[in-house]
């Protein structure tokens, strides 16, 4: 294992340069560190100077730019866990950064919103009409399939064709794929549930209020302004999202976040699932920022005790 002077485990929060002050999870995890005994910075992932093999661990927290160069960033993903053990692993960040992943969740019979991908460079009015034909919500989200926080997203009204194929048909020319799903109206009056996850159990929820005003434009910003809020989540929701967890093709996660909006009928559906890079919203949860740190220490001293007994 790789200590700095005073003996102390190494730990990269990785985050990127247009995040920087914006990730509210990283002061209490750095303390959190520090109170383990180890030694946590906060390091850019396209910083060209770092050398990751310095660090025995490197948390992936606040890369929230990776969407506009996934290629980019996935070819980072590989090369550091070559160097360092990288949370959540490679296959996790592979499969999830791409939102495709919702329609095997629909596949597998969780309860997911209705979604529909065009793909990248293909045509936008088939895959558009054949949406409308088979939901008849009054308006809809267009957003593409690898996003994050809200960027290029927006809610059209269904009637509003010219403009759902003048907001798809960009995206798709940039060789990004589109998704399509009902705007789902609980959204503007219960807003999603956010359950976070450590080391595979529940550990909180909070409430994030709607995100897609009617008739505005898509955020400019890194994410969308977000209204956060303490929430109980409902039996329901939480057996939902235990179940979305326990049914992922991947060992046990480090964290994980199950986000949930209720449709027509009341019943919790699957928003998105976030293991890649996800705001884990510790500061509403005393103790877990702590659970984080305890379990990712125990990820490196497990790792380090295995090389040990192999070198033998």
């Amino acid at each position: 294992m790789t200590r700095d002077f005073a003996g102390a485990p190494a730990v990269a929060l990785v985050t990127c340069r247009a995040a920087r002050g914006l990730d509210e999870d990283l002061p209490p995890l750095l303390t959190a560190f520090a109170a383990a005994g180890a030694c946590a910075e906060i390091v850019d992932w396209d910083d060209g100077e770092v050398d990751w093999a310095r660090f025995d661990l490197a948390l992936l927290r606040s890369a929230w730019d990776y969407t506009e160069r996934l290629p980019q960033f996935l070819a980072w993903v590989e090369r550091t866990a070559a160097r360092t053990l990288l949370i959540n692993p490679v296959p996790v960040v592979r499969w999830n950064s791409d939102k495709h992943y919702l329609l095997e969740l629909a596949r597998a019979q969780l309860p997911v919103v209705p979604t529909c991908i065009a793909e990248a460079r293909s045509s936008a009015r088939p895959v558009l009409e054949e949406f409308l034909a088979q939901h008849a919500h009054a308006e809809l989200v267009v957003k593409p399939a690898v996003g994050a926080g809200s960027r290029d997203a927006r809610r059209h009204p269904r009637i509003d064709s010219g403009g759902i194929l003048a907001h798809m048909q960009p995206l798709l020319a940039a060789g990004r794929s589109v998704m399509l799903q009902p705007y789902l109206e609980s959204v503007d009056r219960d807003g999603e549930t956010a359950l976070m996850f450590i080391d595979g159990r529940f550990s909180h929820a909070i409430r994030k209020g709607p995100l897609l005003p009617a008739g505005a434009p898509a955020t400019a910003a890194l994410f969308a302004a977000e209204d956060i809020r303490p929430r109980v989540a409902g039996a329901d929701e939480l057996a939902v999202a235990e179940r979305v967890m326990a049914q992922l093709p991947f060992d046990t996660l480090l964290y994980g976040r199950v986000d949930l909006i209720r449709d027509e009928a009341g019943r919790p559906c699957v928003l998105e699932l976030e293991l890649t890079e996800p705001s884990l919203y510790v500061a509403y949860q005393p103790g877990s920022a702590q659970r984080v740190v305890g379990a990712a220490l125990a990820r490196l001293e497990g790792r380090t005790a295995q090389r040990s007994n192999y070198v033998r």
